[in-house]
């Protein structure tokens, strides 16, 4: 299933200026009813020199990057919600980054492109993994915690 837009908003509890999600595309269904364990997404966010992380020098801080990995699940969290029945999407937060490695920082006008990969899932914790690229060129890739209510 794809969103674009505004339609993104509907797996998202962040709104403008703060949304860093412009596509969704869901890949794997999670293994486990229930949980968000083996499920998979990819996003893709086109920067605009307007973005809140947006640094002086036209590229995108690092900060920047893992709220877009982190939201990139929290869409995949909301995608997987409302399929088994929920009205709205979860709210969620980053609990814990773990070896973030950002080969060079985007800059305006480029497309990231970010595969969500979500690992074990404990009562409202999951793991997640998150690598973005422009084009063929991966440029960061993250581990991250997060806690789902």
């Amino acid at each position: 299933m794809k969103y674009r837009g505004v339609e993104v908003l509907q797996l998202i509890p962040q709104r403008n200026p703060f949304v860093m999600v412009d596509e969704f595309e869901a890949g794997e269904e999670p293994t486990t009813a229930g949980s968000l364990t083996g499920a998979s997404c990819t996003t893709s966010l086109a920067l605009r020199l307007d973005n809140y992380f947006m640094l002086p020098s036209g590229e995108m801080s690092e900060s920047g990057l893992i709220e877009h990995i982190a939201q990139s699940a929290s869409a995949l969290a909301g995608h997987v919600a409302i399929r088994q029945g929920a009205a709205s999407p979860p709210v969620g937060m980053i609990a814990e980054v773990k070896h973030f490695v950002c080969q060079r920082r985007p800059s305006a006008n480029e497309q990231i492109t970010t595969t969500i990969t979500m690992g074990f899932s404990f009562g409202s914790m999951t793991l997640c993994h998150g690598k973005s690229c422009i084009g063929n060129d991966t440029i960061c890739e993250v581990d991250l915690k997060i806690f789902v209510r």
